[in-house]
C-alpha cells in the first residue's frame, strides 16, 4: 500500500526541490547578471550582485566584433538539421527494434549506447583528416553528419523505450486492414507516439546546440556555431569575463526560451509510458 504524504513530508520535499533548482539556476543567473558589469566589476571582490553600474556596452561590443546572427543561424541549421535526419534513420530502426525482436536486439542495443562511452579526442584525428580530404572540414553538412551520428544511438534508445510502450495489436489490426510497412509507420506508430518523438527530437535540439568538442575542432569560421561564438572570448591575453557572459547569455537565451515554450511537452514525453 502507497504511504500518504504528510503536510511535513510534503513541505520538506518542497524545500529541497526548491533549493535543487536554486543551486542549477545561480550559475545561468550569474552568467546573465555579470554580462550587465564592466569588466572592473565582474572581477570585483567581494563580487557584487545588484548594487554595480548596470551597463549594456558588452553587448555592444559584443556584436561590433562578431556576427552574432550568423552563428546563431548556423546553430539553428545545425541542431535542427542533425536532428531531422537522425529522426528519420531513428524511427524505423526502433520500430524493428521494438516490434519485430532478434536475438540479438538487446546486444545491438547496449552496442550502440556503449559507442557514447568513446573518448571523442580518440577519434579526432582521423575524422579530421577524412572531413579535410572529403571537403567537409568547417561546413555545416559536415557538423550535421557528425552531431547525426554521436546522437544516434541516444535517439533510437528513446524511441525505442517509448514505441515499448505502444500495443503491438494495433499495428497488426493495421496490417490486417492492409496498411503497408511504410503506412504502419507513418499513419498508425508515428501518430500514437508524438509525445516521445517530440520529446526526443528537443532532448537532441539541446544535446546539438550545445555541443562544443566537435564544432570548436571542426569548424574555422564559416559554419561556426554559437559554441565556437563563446569560446572566442577566451585569448590570450586573458579572459574578458563580462563580454564571455554576455556571449554566454546570447548564445543560450534561444534554447532556454525554447525549452520554457516547451517543457510541458517535454515532460510529457519523458514520462510517456510511465503509468499504465
Amino acid at each position: 500500500m502507497a504511504r500518504a504524504i504528510t503536510p511535513r513530508r510534503k513541505a520538506i520535499m518542497t524545500v529541497i526541490a526548491w533549493t535543487i533548482g536554486l543551486l542549477i539556476f545561480f550559475p545561468i543567473f550569474w552568467t546573465v547578471l555579470t554580462s550587465f558589469k564592466t569588466e572592473a566589476e565582474a572581477v570585483a571582490t567581494p563580487p557584487r550582485f545588484l548594487f554595480f553600474d548596470w551597463t549594456l556596452e558588452n553587448y555592444a561590443a559584443v556584436q561590433e566584433r562578431s556576427n552574432y546572427f550568423r552563428h546563431f543561424w548556423n546553430s539553428v541549421v545545425i541542431s535542427f538539421g542533425s536532428t531531422l535526419i537522425g529522426l528519420i534513420i531513428a524511427i524505423p530502426a526502433a520500430w524493428a527494434m521494438a516490434f519485430v525482436p532478434g536475438k540479438r536486439t538487446k546486444d545491438v542495443l547496449m552496442w550502440m549506447l556503449s559507442t557514447k562511452m568513446l573518448p571523442p579526442v580518440g577519434v579526432l584525428v582521423p575524422l579530421y583528416l577524412l572531413f579535410r580530404n572529403t571537403g567537409l572540414l568547417d561546413t555545416r553538412s559536415g557538423l550535421i553528419i557528425i552531431l547525426t551520428l554521436i546522437n544516434l544511438p541516444i535517439i533510437i534508445w528513446m524511441l525505442y523505450t517509448y514505441f515499448r510502450e505502444i500495443p503491438g495489436e494495433i499495428l497488426e489490426a493495421a496490417r490486417m486492414d492492409g496498411a503497408t510497412l511504410k503506412s504502419e509507420i507513418l499513419y498508425v506508430l508515428t501518430p500514437m507516439a508524438v509525445p516521445g518523438i517530440a520529446s526526443t527530437l528537443l532532448l537532441n535540439v539541446i544535446l546539438s546546440w550545445n555541443e562544443a568538442f566537435w564544432t570548436l575542432n571542426l569548424t574555422a569560421a564559416n559554419a561556426a556555431p554559437l559554441t565556437a561564438f563563446i569560446a572566442s572570448y577566451s585569448s590570450p591575453e586573458g579572459l574578458f569575463y563580462a563580454k564571455l557572459s554576455a556571449a554566454s547569455t546570447m548564445a543560450i537565451a534561444p534554447i532556454l526560451i525554447l525549452g520554457w515554450f516547451s517543457q510541458k511537452q517535454l515532460v510529457r514525453g519523458l514520462t510517456f509510458g510511465a503509468v499504465k
